[in-house]
């Protein structure tokens, strides 16, 4: 696959090992002739170092050999996060620090998650666009000058923090944009 061809999301051997490409930046030329630069960002799924990575837009690289299987979240201890396959029923456990910021949108029972398999054991997530969570805790609405949609924040039951409307109670069920963390809509 050509450089110019690769997107975020995709994964690339690299020196060996599954390269998940996080960001992408293109540096265009300014002289004629000269070759336009893609600059990405990674994480190695096997060691999880970040890797900065440089190409012309015609250099190659290879697809990681993976695949991609619907997973379940079954529950969450100090260090784990444990994940069952939907179809065969296989249990996968992640170290939550392999995570990362994804885990703040990870609820107990949640579907459509996919987990990335390299040699039978998961190495990344792909969230849904939305995942619904219920607020813990939001402040009351202020009466008065309503004119203007104001915003404030709430604690969802992940710990996250995020803007809602100000018509929003407590103990509502709400849509999150995994991508943003914005406020979509009540679910």
């Amino acid at each position: 696959m050509q450089a110019k061809e690769i997107k975020t999301g995709t994964v690339v051997v690299y020196n060996g090992d599954p390269l998940l490409i996080l960001g992408i930046q293109v540096q265009t030329p300014s002289a004629r002739g000269a070759a336009t630069l893609y600059k990405f960002r990674g994480r190695n799924l096997v060691s999880r170092q970040k890797v900065d990575l440089t190409l012309k837009g015609t250099d190659a690289l290879e697809m990681a050999d993976f695949h991609k299987r619907d997973v379940q979240v079954m529950y969450r201890d100090a260090e784990q996060i444990h994940l069952m396959d939907t179809e065969n029923y296989n249990q996968y456990a992640m170290n939550l620090d392999d995570v990362g910021d994804q885990l703040l949108y990870l609820s107990e029972g949640l579907e459509g998650i996919r987990a990335l398999i390299y040699n039978d054991g998961p190495v990344g997530l792909e969230l849904p666009a939305s995942v619904e969570m219920d607020i813990t805790q939001c402040d009351p609405a202020v009466k008065g000058n309503s004119a203007t949609s104001r915003s404030k924040p709430a604690t969802l039951e992940t710990g996250l923090v995020i803007q809602v409307p100000e018509y929003i109670k407590d103990g509502e069920r709400i849509k999150v944009d995994t991508r943003t963390g914005e406020f979509l809509s009540r679910a």
